[in-house]
Parts: C-alpha cells; structure tokens; sequence
C-alpha cells in the first residue's frame, strides 16, 4: 500500500484527473453490465412466457402481456402483435423492424464513453509527462553540474509515472468496454432470432384437412 501511495504522489497533479477518469469509467461499466444482466434475464424471462401463447395463436393475451412487460423484447413482439390483423408478413417485419431499432441504442448507451474514457487517461497520462520532463529540463538547467545527472533521472522517473498510471487506468477501461460491446450484441443478436421465431410463428399457415366424398 506504500509503495502504491508512493507511486500516486510521486506522479504529480496529473495523477488526480486520471484517476478521476478510471473511477467515472468504472462506474459507467458497473451501470451498463447491471442494466444489460437485467435486459437478457427480462428478454428471455419474456420470450419464454409469451411463446405458448403465440403457438397456440392466443393473440389477445399475447398483446395484454407485451404490453403490461418492459422488456425490450416485449415491445418488439406488441408492435408486430398489433399488425398481424394485416395478414401481410412485410407489415410485421417492419413493425418489429421499428422496435429493435429503438431498442439498439438504448442497449448502447454510455458504452461508448468507456472507450472515449480510455483514451483520454492516455492522453493525460503522456501530457503529464511531457509536461513532467519539461520542468525537469528546466530545473536541470540551472542546477550545479554535477547534480544535473541525478537530478535528470529522478525527474524523468516520476514524470514516467504519469504514463503508467495512464496506461493502468486505460487497459481495464478499452477490456470492459469490448465486454460491454459484445454483451450488448449478444442480446441484439438474441432479440433478431427471437424475432424471426415470432414471425415463423405468427405468419404459419395452418393446413386444411381434405374432405372426402
């Protein structure tokens, strides 16, 4: 813990913002991977009751519980629901077409500023230290001459900090968001099969028996 301590204070002023930086991005990663858990247990929680009563064509009920449902996958279904009186497969696909492209950027929103969020604790990390070496180059010009080498290297170490901090706060944010993204295309992927299954479904003619004589 010293030695971590040491380590923050020794890189400078810069050190706050990018630590300031890690914790938003953290925090924007536990908002989203608790929003989507919940998004994939609803859909398939919603997807899973409301099957039986597409195969056995009770729309009415099918209807009542879309629309009582938040689930994403819920108001993708209701929307496609309320133009099968149409008969029309186009007109349904369309209508569900509308809903999962309403869906997909709730899905993703905030995830893309992890990845922002990384690159700007990059960024901070090398201005911290370009910054570092320049008051470094400046404190060694007017330094007596044999001090300069001991001095120069002690600065150049504590402005090097900087980037490593940079970089340490960077690398879990870029990994936590590609979880994020992939989690995010997951559950899209999940809502355009489920969709395709409701319109197999919806749209299957039913054959007449053949009557004899």
């Amino acid at each position: 813990m010293d030695t971590i301590i040491r380590f923050f204070q020794e890189g400078g002023t810069f050190m706050y913002p990018i630590a300031i930086i890690l914790a938003i991005g953290l925090a924007v990663t536990l908002e989203r991977f608790i929003f989507l858990s919940r998004e994939k247990s609803s859909n398939r929680q919603s997807f899973e009751d409301v099957l039986p009563m597409l195969q056995k064509r009770d729309f009415r009920a099918a209807l009542n519980y879309t629309n009582s449902s938040e689930a994403k996958i819920s108001t993708i279904f209701a929307a496609g629901i309320n133009r099968i009186p149409s008969g029309r497969r186009e007109d349904i696909e369309l209508a569900m077409e509308e809903g999962v492209m309403e869906a997909i950027p709730q899905l993703e929103k905030r995830t893309q500023y992890v990845a922002t969020l990384a690159n700007i604790a990059t960024l901070m990390g090398l201005l911290g230290t370009i910054m570092g070496l320049i008051a470094a180059f400046t404190a060694v010009a007017n330094a007596a001459p044999a001090d300069k080498a001991t001095l120069l290297s002690q600065s150049i170490s504590v402005a090097m900090n900087t980037t490593a901090f940079g970089l340490m706060a960077a690398i879990p944010l870029l990994l936590s968001h590609t979880f994020l993204q992939a989690k995010t295309n997951e559950i899209v992927d999940s809502i355009e099969m489920a969709g395709v299954k409701f319109l197999n479904i919806v749209t299957e003619r039913k054959p007449t028996p053949n009557k004899e004589g």
